[in-house]
């Protein structure tokens, strides 16, 4: 496998707009091909949007949505691709002729597309349905696999993915910045945003604080850790329908270290050079290695159970 060079982006896409998103993705391969990059790499749902899909009617989100690999998105990808000789990884929503619709990510070159992944865990809307298999391809003799944001969050879809072959996983997001259960989470207020260039301080300790950084790397880098793989990092900042995002895209190593990240309150990109050598010199190598799927390959697959008991386990092992 060579050296590859990857450039991870963040931009503040607007809902709805593909004409503008896709003048904005075009701009930034530009200028990532000339700073080298071979792969160029955006947020989930780029292409049209991601939150504003909640406030859509069914009719309206398959009037969003299109068709892959026939739709008008992936072609003007494909021209981007062959005008700057890079492979564009880029996520919009899909139909297919059943009326079905996906949040969907796809890897394309000047050839056409290489990869499609349909979200596992689809949830910003009742009416998309969800994927039913991990994505792996080759690229640049590279193989890679994707997973789109809460993918992620369950481990056991990163270990598969990498497990089938994938050294490396791209991962993109709209993330953070979000209410939830865990302690620090909440909204950021649009207005630091339109503040940002006054006072930058204040929108730099909401999205590097609980809210924002501070969460991510809590799990992203065990994603990387544990499966000595590398990890593409992507999500966008600013706003997103209602909701201000913080980008801070990143590349992690199989060692779990960021090697490369978008800290701008801006529209940003990173490039990473990729190396073989680390995928087995990093620990996770040795721990996969190191594996007795005899001892939990029987708890994988059953229903999870909060109280799970000691005499469950004794009666499973007999």
């Amino acid at each position: 496998m060579k050296n590859l060079k990857i450039a991870t982006v963040q931009f503040e896409h607007r809902s709805m707009d593909k004409k503008y998103n896709l003048s904005e993705i075009r701009r930034i391969c530009g200028k990532s091909a000339e700073d080298g990059a071979n792969v160029v790499v955006f947020h989930e749902c780029c292409i049209s949007g991601y939150t504003i899909a909640k406030s859509l009617s069914k009719n309206e989100l398959l009037e969003l949505a299109e068709f892959v690999p026939d739709g008008p998105s992936v072609e003007t990808l494909r021209d981007i691709a062959d005008e700057f000789d890079i492979t564009i990884l880029a996520g919009l929503f899909e139909k297919d002729h059943n009326d079905r619709v996906y949040n969907s990510y796809i890897a394309v070159n000047r050839d056409g597309v290489l990869a499609k992944h349909r979200k596992l865990h689809p949830f910003i809307s009742q009416y998309l349905s969800a994927g039913d298999q991990y994505t792996l391809f080759e690229l640049y003799g590279w193989t890679c696999g994707i997973l789109i944001c809460y993918d992620n969050n369950i481990i056991e879809n990163v270990r598969a993915t990498n497990l089938l072959g994938a050294d490396i996983i791209f991962m993109p997001h709209v993330t953070m910045c979000t209410p939830s259960t865990r302690p620090g989470a909440g909204f950021v207020d649009p207005e630091l945003w339109e503040r940002r260039h006054k006072d930058p301080t204040s929108l730099r300790i909401e999205f590097d604080g609980l809210k924002g950084r501070q969460w991510l790397m809590k799990w992203l880098p065990a994603r990387a850790y544990d499966n000595a793989c590398y990890v593409v990092f992507a999500n966008p900042i600013g706003m997103d329908a209602d909701q201000l995002k913080n980008g801070c895209s990143m590349i992690l190593d199989p060692f779990g270290d960021i090697i490369t990240e978008c800290r701008k309150l801006d529209n940003d990109y990173s490039i990473a050079t990729i190396t073989a050598s680390k995928l087995k010199d990093a620990g996770g190598h040795r721990y996969k290695n190191a594996r007795r799927s005899e001892l939990y390959s029987k708890i994988l697959v059953e229903k999870h159970e909060a109280n799970l008991s000691v005499s469950w386990l004794n009666q499973k092992s007999d």
